[in-house]
């Protein structure tokens, strides 16, 4: 497998070296229609890019970097390249042609309604698409992450022109994503619902637990009795920890509850928010049971049968919390605090191409 894996790439190589790209753009195509099959290499771009083919489009921009810039669509919804890269949400494709795009060219243009490239990021995507990102308001994340990056390569006037039916960028971007807006709405509010029900019966067991403590209160200085004990101090810090914790996560969320839901919200706001309250909210919950262990360990310390089951058994909430909600609040820290849509690296690299064939004509 090893072996057919390189001879794939070197195939791909050699055929990236020969792609037969058009000098003049359109023009080639609609005035030298016989020329047609000379276009086949443009068109592999294209469908290298619809279908996510980072290698392909890699090797070209390792090859032949203007190739990118030269292309022709597939498809006649899109101008070039950077248009189709946009339209079907792919990051790292787009990293490339913006190395390699260095003056902005394909971002020019309108397509025959009239739209301009912040109109294209501002469609919906098909369906497939978006549902690649879990829960619809992290999906709206995505899209406005997406209108942010686009946006900031663009010429400032571009977010006032209008297409053939009237509207701005930023007017089709809401009217597409409408319906969006409301299942991220949606969706908060259930998680959040959930979450706060569950933070507040946190919060009222250990807040009756710091006055019933284990062993009880001496009576004539009503100090409790285990309170020199390293365990008692264990159970002390571990619940009130617990309980700010847990308070906090329901401060978190009941601001979810309350909050305006405008789209804005859903790219810094409402995320952090969420991601605040459920990890404070699986702090509560650890927490809560090393108190309840340490409280154990003070009682029957000397019956151990008992209190080791119970301190195991202690740990399958803790497990099984992680086990549900950990992937989704990872995915969600990674998508509001990590990379955006544009990949530095990615972009430095294909830069790198370009400044090289400048010195190689083989690779132009």
């Amino acid at each position: 497998m090893k072996f057919i894996h390189v001879q794939a790439n070197e195939l791909l190589r050699i055929m990236c070296k020969e792609l037969p790209i058009p000098k003049y753009g359109w023009l080639w195509k609609k005035w030298m229609p016989w020329t047609k099959s000379k276009t086949k290499g443009s068109d592999a771009i294209f469908y290298a890019i619809k279908n996510g083919i980072f290698k392909f489009v890699d090797e070209i921009a390792k090859e032949r970097p203007k190739a990118l810039v030269r292309s022709l669509s597939g498809d006649e919804r899109f101008s070039n390249a950077l248009w189709a890269t946009i339209f079907h949400r792919q990051a790292k494709i787009f990293s490339l042609i913006r190395g390699v795009d260095k003056k902005n060219q394909l971002s020019a243009g309108w397509d025959k309604q009239g739209n301009n490239i912040l109109h294209m990021v501002g469609k919906l995507p098909p369906s497939t698409l978006v549902n690649r990102t879990a829960g619809a308001a992290f999906q709206m994340q995505r899209e406005l992450q997406w209108y942010k990056a686009v946006e900031s390569i663009v010429p400032s006037h571009f977010e006032e022109e209008k297409n053939k039916d009237g509207k701005t960028p930023r007017e089709l971007f809401t009217e597409s994503h409408k319906e969006l807006v409301i299942e991220g709405e949606k969706w908060m509010k259930r998680t959040a619902t959930s979450c706060t029900v569950v933070g507040a019966l946190i919060v009222t067991i250990m807040f009756a637990a710091a006055f019933t403590v284990p062993g009880g209160n001496n009576q004539n200085t009503g100090y409790p009795i285990f309170l020199k004990d390293k365990l008692f101090m264990l159970f002390i810090i571990s619940d009130s920890i617990s309980l700010f914790s847990s308070a906090t996560s329901v401060l978190m969320f009941l601001g979810i509850l309350t909050s305006r839901y405008l789209e804005e919200d859903f790219l810094k706001s409402l995320p952090s928010k969420m991601i605040i309250g459920l990890s404070t909210l699986f702090f509560s919950i650890a927490t809560m049971m090393i108190a309840f262990s340490a409280a154990l360990l003070i009682m029957l310390h000397e019956y151990s049968w008992i209190f080791i089951p119970a301190i195991c058994l202690a740990s399958v909430p803790v497990t099984l919390f992680v086990w549900m909600q950990f992937p989704l609040l990872v995915e969600m820290a990674i998508s509001t605090f990590g990379p955006d849509v544009v990949n530095r690296k990615i972009m430095k690299r294909s830069k790198l191409c370009i400044y090289l064939s400048s010195f190689c004509p083989c690779l132009s």
